[in-house]
């Protein structure tokens, strides 16, 4: 095993860091580290021998997170942000078609399941009632539960 990044070296994380259970004083699934922070490397260790392991100091969050090679990028990339994280409810901005029938109609609640990112745009995995669907951004809009009680009534 051979480490890509050293003490010292700027990475940022590409995905939302929850804890597993392994950081103290936190309950287990808290968000610890936004996607997109940016830390430096202050430890390199082994996890089950066959993984390398980085410590990284998050300064916006003043906290150090083991991180996984595959969570990292140099910080020096390109990167995009996103409205969205995994689990925010969000409702479709317009209605979604395939082959020319509505599927999802407009305001329809969803949930994001994965966020996918390239240089350019982002898109979303979005788990809508019936149908797991790659949106781009500008097809969704937040959901507001206190506008959607509004409209209901």
């Amino acid at each position: 095993m051979i480490p890509v990044y050293n003490y010292g070296d700027e990475v940022r994380v590409i995905r939302n860091l929850r804890n597993d259970g392994s950081f103290p004083g936190v309950d287990k699934g808290q968000l610890l580290v936004r996607r997109g922070e940016t830390g430096h490397v202050r430890n390199l260790g082994t996890f089950l021998q066959d993984q390398i392991i980085y410590t990284v100091h998050f300064i916006q969050a003043d906290i150090q997170v083991g991180c996984r090679e595959e969570e990292l990028i140099p910080a020096s990339e390109p990167w995009v942000n996103s409205r969205y994280e995994n689990r925010d409810k969000v409702m479709a901005a317009l209605a979604l078609s395939l082959r020319g029938e509505v599927i999802v109609p407009l305001d329809t609640l969803g949930e994001v399941f994965k966020v996918l990112s390239d240089e350019d745009a982002v898109r979303y995995h979005v788990q809508f009632p019936g149908h797991l669907l790659i949106v781009p951004e500008a097809a969704l809009k937040p959901f507001n539960p206190i506008e959607e009680r509004t409209h209901a009534t």
